[in-house]
């Protein structure tokens, strides 16, 4: 963790230099330019487990229960192994900006070889989840399809881990378009060849039986390598990485830098999966309300998980370019840029908020056209509404933080937002009288505001104190 320290004087603004207000308008449209892509990219990322879903759905019920369990499994080991990969974008970031060309592909180097190890141990989780499926209880036909998806997706961590390790690179050199586009590139894949192995193909005397919802694992896998080997192929032809050559520029393992990317990427990545995991345990414990409750909480959920792809690529690019302002000594620009984001932050939740609440009957029916399950969602909007406000600006300040390479308080700050205060506090609210009568989901809601808002009030104090070296 960086000390914190006493800024500099001589980082304070020349009398001829533009105005704080010039420089912040400067700096969120530079903000725009890298984050645009990078919200298309989540998107498209999003789209391929809504294209799993919803194709899995056609295949049968069954199909669709087991691709949503397995699912549930795989999504917060991923973005935990993402998350620490995601050091490597503040890293290389502020090595372009400090002018230090030479340190870029060492560092690229050691988060592929942290790539490479995390694909066999995440293989190795995938394949192994069987016990889990038994001890919930499941089918033996469900347990199947579901063991099957994840053994179908494990043959494409190491696609899924190397294109986010060459994010790194990508990202980090400011070119944010450049895996927007293999993104979409690999949710276009994805769409057919779900297809050809869900129901099936024959080419010839060549014949692919049709897998149901393991063929969307398969699909999967397929579209992940085809976007990395072409992601591959332009790193290696395109003029703009000339000097950032990955064969020409190999380096060996070093253990000193590979722990310098642990320290900081380990606190984000276990960030998200407490974060993830929290919703995950939330689904778990509304689940003896019902199947109408749990449908709402579901609705609600996705929708405002749609939304946060706006808030979390402002954050994404906020990181990239506080890192890159720091590299370059611009310490100034750097805290000018940290402290106005809370006002983007606000900004775009006074967009989402209004559109949840006035339009919380419009959009559970897009959802559902069951009169209860409506009925519960549109009461968990209204809290949702509430959300935005402590939502975007927790992800926005904790993204300013790991610009500033600054994970491990941040990191503690989520734990205890989430598990210490949002859990407890939502299980009270649910099922006890202890505070109030039992609220059913809304309770959770109800603690997801005030753990969010404990966490943005904490993280918002932390980057107006943090004074990075």
């Amino acid at each position: 963790m960086t000390t914190p320290i006493k800024a500099p004087s001589n980082q304070t603004p020349a009398k001829n230099s533009p105005s704080i207000l010039s420089q912040t308008l400067s700096e969120w449209k530079t903000l725009a330019i890298l984050g645009v892509p990078i919200m298309v990219a989540q998107l498209a990322q999003m789209a391929n487990g809504v294209v799993d879903t919803m194709m899995a759905g056609h295949a049968s019920a069954r199909d669709l229960a087991a691709v949503g369990i397995g699912t549930g499994i795989w999504g917060p080991v991923l973005l935990f192994f993402i998350g620490v990969l995601s050091a490597l974008q503040p890293l290389i970031s502020g090595h372009r900006g400090a002018d230090s060309h030479a340190r870029i592909m060492p560092v690229t180097w050691q988060g592929l070889y942290i790539a490479i190890v995390g694909s066999v141990m995440m293989a190795a989780i995938l394949t192994h989840v069987r016990p889990i499926f038994v001890a919930l209880g499941l089918d033996a036909e469900t347990t199947d399809i579901a063991q099957g998806y994840l053994d179908a997706l494990a043959w494409g961590i190491p696609a899924v881990l190397l294109l986010n390790s060459l994010r790194g690179l990508t990202d980090g050199m400011g070119h944010t378009r450049i895996i927007m586009a293999f993104s979409l590139v690999s949710t276009v894949i994805n769409i057919p060849f779900n297809y050809l192995f869900i129901f099936g193909f024959s080419i010839g005397d060549w014949q692919v039986p049709a897998m149901g919802g393991v063929g969307c694992g398969w699909a999967t896998a397929v579209s992940n390598w085809i976007a990395v080997i072409a992601l591959l192929v332009y790193l290696n032809r395109s003029k703009d990485y000339k000097d950032f050559h990955l064969i020409g520029d190999w380096v060996k393992p070093d253990w000193a830098e590979i722990k310098h990317i642990l320290q900081l990427g380990l606190p984000i990545g276990l960030a998200m999966f407490v974060e993830v995991s929290m919703f995950c345990a939330i689904a778990l414990f509304l689940s003896p309300l019902g199947p109408t409750v749990i449908a709402g909480h579901q609705i609600v959920l996705n929708a405002i998980s749609l939304f946060f792809m706006i808030p979390l690529s402002l954050g994404m690019a906020l990181t990239l370019r506080v890192s890159y302002l720091l590299g370059a000594g611009e310490h100034f620009k750097a805290r000018l840029l940290a402290r106005s984001a809370i006002f983007l932050g606000l900004g775009i939740a006074a967009i989402n908020a209004p559109i949840f609440f006035f339009g919380r009957k419009f959009i559970a029916g897009l959802y559902t056209s069951d009169n209860q399950v409506q009925a519960i969602a549109i009461q968990l909007f209204a809290l949702g509404a509430i959300f935005q406000i402590a939502d975007v600006t927790q992800v926005t300040m904790i993204n300013v933080l790991r610009g500033y390479k600054d994970t491990k308080i941040p990191m503690f700050i989520m734990l205890f937002s989430f598990w210490c205060v949002c859990l407890p506090l939502g299980f009270v609210l649910t099922f006890k009288d202890w505070l109030s009568a039992p609220m059913g989901a809304a309770g959770f809601w109800t603690a997801l505001i005030i753990g969010l808002s404990c966490a943005a009030f904490l993280l918002t104090y932390r980057v107006f104190r943090f004074r990075p070296q």
